[in-house]
């Protein structure tokens, strides 16, 4: 399972041991840029990445999309405000990484002379006082400084998250995680493969058959054993209270 920095895909694996504990799931982190090749050439059977993908070779299920941010010194007049508009960064220095996860032409503001290899070589220049960067909030938050902070900015892109994987390569494994990213149940009608609940049943059915129970109701059954006191055929009744011995009637009086 590929995942691209920013996505914590803890939990859903946690869900997956619990749901298929002898089925092993390997995470491998890869460059945003990277993550499309990689699934188009099997080096993963899925993964969590950003959008936009090529939807003709990948399927794709949006899961979330993220808050857009701007991230700056502490002492820099945009962190004086709760939230920001790209208008307020128009005259400051915006680096724009060759990573950059936003679906856009280029962030708004002054470019700088060139641009940082990385996310994580922006961020070192904006601890250095070069300029601000705008990215998604986890991004933000990986890459977080006690000198810098970030403020939410309007006006911008937001990056979707999204489960990605070959089209051609849609395995009962791959449905199973669709299943648990989606937040289906391990009983629901799709929470698990079809042929699991069938072998399960086939193995309740040997069970059932080795130990001579009646697959009729339990209803059905009590219907068919006679009441106490009564023939299995029907008939008179054979319990109850025993004859009263005598004649019955006054006694006679002595002459």
């Amino acid at each position: 399972m590929a995942y691209v920095p920013g996505v914590t895909p803890g939990k859903w694996v946690r869900i997956w041991h619990e749901r298929l504990p002898d089925v092993p799931l390997e995470l491998l982190q890869v460059q945003p840029g990277e993550a499309a090749a990689l699934l188009r050439e099997r080096g993963a059977d899925a993964g969590f990445v950003r959008l936009p993908v090529d939807r003709t070779e990948l399927s794709a299920i949006p899961l979330y999309t993220e808050l857009t941010v701007v991230v700056c010194p502490k002492d820099h007049v945009v962190a004086a405000a709760d939230e920001v508009t790209v208008e307020d960064v128009a005259d400051e220095i915006v680096l724009h990484p060759l990573d950059d996860t936003l679906d856009w032409d280029g962030p708004p503001g002054l470019p700088a002379f060139e641009r940082p290899a990385t996310t994580a070589d922006a961020i070192e220049l904006v601890a250095a006082g070069i300029g601000l960067l705008i990215v998604p909030q986890s991004l933000a938050r990986l890459h977080h400084r006690k000198d810098l902070t970030y403020r939410t900015i309007t006006g911008t892109p937001q990056s979707q998250v999204a489960l990605s994987w070959p089209e051609e390569a849609t395995t009962d494994l791959v449905e199973d995680f669709i299943g648990i990213v989606r937040g289906r149940t391990v009983n629901s009608s799709r929470g698990r493969r079809p042929d699991e609940k069938a072998a399960k049943a086939k193995d309740k059915g040997a069970k059932d058959a080795k130990s001579g129970r009646s697959a009729k109701p339990k209803a059905a059954q009590q219907r068919q054993q006679p009441k106490q006191g009564q023939k299995q055929g029907g008939g008179r009744r054979t319990g109850g209270a025993a004859p009263k011995s005598g004649r019955a009637g006054k006694p006679r009086r002595k002459p």
